[in-house]
Parts: structure tokens; sequence; C-alpha cells
């Protein structure tokens, strides 16, 4: 029996997973039956991170193979979201599951949206893209191109960064990023 998490913002990021525990290599898949938003995930919160919620769409995201000690680590991290299984059908991946493997992602039910006092911060949309381009810069546009509301406020951190996971990310980096949000920040 494997467990997998099916990360979908930070956790596609290598460096800001490892500052958590240890998984397997991100494994590009896409799970069905969800949305991706921008949201406050709880009032502790100075900034709106990425929620997912049930509903009609799809997420892409990776498949990370974890033990049940790096379970309890990542369940840490995600204070403020709960846990929640993913049936097989629902995911297009290339991991092979068996019955007894649990695909577990971490969603936010009816989560409220960002504002100019939790806004998006521009250093963890930088490490959830870097971890998207670790992948392709394609794999970056679909999360672009699936993401909810882009709309809402965004504040530029990159000179005194507010996200305590930003990891693998390089100034060579922000000209890329900036291109791919350019259809939705214009």
């Amino acid at each position: 029996m494997a467990q997998y998490i099916f990360g979908y913002g930070s956790l596609m990021n290598s460096a800001s997973r490892q500052l958590t525990g240890q998984t397997s290599p991100a494994i590009p898949s896409t799970a069905h039956g969800f949305k991706r938003y921008w949201g406050k995930v709880d009032s502790s919160y100075i900034l709106s991170p990425l929620v997912v919620d049930k509903g009609q769409g799809q997420v892409n995201g990776v498949m990370l193979e974890v033990s049940q000690t790096g379970l309890a680590e990542f369940d840490r991290r995600e204070r403020g979201y709960h846990r929640v299984e993913i049936e097989p059908q629902q995911l297009d991946t290339s991991v092979s599951l068996t019955e007894q493997d649990n695909v577990w992602v971490y969603i936010k039910d009816n989560p409220e949206p960002p504002c100019s006092l939790s806004p998006i911060m521009q250093t963890y949309v930088d490490t959830v893209l870097v971890g998207c381009l670790e992948i392709s810069e394609q794999f970056a546009k679909q999360f672009v191109e699936h993401t909810i509301g882009w709309h809402f406020p965004l504040e530029n951190d990159r000179h005194q960064p507010k996200y305590g996971n930003l990891a693998g990310v390089t100034p060579q980096h922000h000209a890329t990023i900036d291109a791919l949000l350019s259809s939705v920040r214009a």
C-alpha cells in the first residue's frame, strides 16, 4: 500500500517541499472534479494561498509518494485545510495505482476570496510557478489558465519576502514568471 499526496500549489516546488519532508520525485498529474482558487485558509494567514475545492473542473499538479511519517509532516504544513481522498478514476497520471493505494489532496470548503489584508503574495506565486517550470512551461501555462481568482489583490513582496516556504526561486525566474502571468494580470 502506497500513500500519495496530490500537490497543486507550493508542493509542486521540490525545494519548498523539502522544507517539510521527504517525498518521491514529482509525477505530473491532473485531478478531475476539483477547482483551484486563490483564497483565504484562515485568519492567521498574512496571505491568501491556493485552495482546492470539489467542483466542476480540473487541476494540474504532482503526485508525491510519502511515508506515514511524511504524511503527518505535510498535514502540519497544510494546517487550515483538510485532507480528502481522490479516487483513482479522477486522476490522469502515469502512476500505476492499486485499490490499496491512497491519494490525498488538501482542500478547503467554501474559501473566502483574497483581500487587501490577506492578498496573493508574489513570492508564493513565484514558488508555485517555479515548481510548475520544473516540469515544463506548458505545465505552468496550464496552471495559470486553470486557477481562478487572478483579479484579487496581489502584493509584490519580492524585495522583502513574506512567504515562509519561499524556496528555489532566483531572480532569473522573474521574467519568465511575469511573462506567464501577463495574460491574467493585464
